[in-house]
C-alpha cells in the first residue's frame, strides 16, 4: 500500500457491508473500496451495518450496529416480475381468444 494513501473510511462512520471471509482469529472480514475491515461476531455471508471503531494504515476495525437482510438482486434486464413469469399464462389467453368451430372453413370454400 502506498505511504500517502489515505484510508477510505473514518472512525465513527457507518457502512452496510458483506462479510466476505473470516480471519484467523474468527473475525469477519469486509472490504470498502479495497480497504480491509475486521468485524467481530460475524460470519461469512452476513450482511451488516457497521460502525468504524479504529482505522490503521492498512486495515480497520468495526462493530456491528445492525444485522440486515441481504438485498434481493434485481436484474436490470428483467421485463416481467418473477410472479408473472411463473404464473400460468394460458388461462389469460384463453379468455381473450374464443375457440371457433368454423376454423379453416373459409379456406375450403376456395
Amino acid at each position: 500500500m502506498d505511504e500517502d494513501r489515505v484510508a477510505p473510511v473514518k472512525e465513527g462512520e457507518q457502512y452496510e457491508v458483506y462479510i466476505n471471509s473470516v480471519g484467523g482469529k474468527g473475525d469477519g472480514i469486509a472490504k470498502i473500496k479495497g480497504f480491509v475491515l475486521f468485524v467481530p461476531n460475524t460470519e461469512k455471508g452476513d450482511y451488516v451495518k457497521v460502525k468504524i471503531t479504529k482505522v490503521l494504515k492498512t486495515a480497520g476495525f468495526a462493530e456491528v450496529v445492525q444485522k440486515l437482510e441481504r438485498p434481493v438482486k434485481v436484474n436490470k434486464f428483467a421485463t416481467v416480475t418473477q410472479e408473472e413469469f411463473t404464473s400460468a399464462p394460458e388461462e389469460q389467453y384463453r379468455e381473450e381468444i374464443a375457440d371457433s368451430e368454423d376454423f379453416g372453413e373459409e379456406l375450403e370454400e376456395e
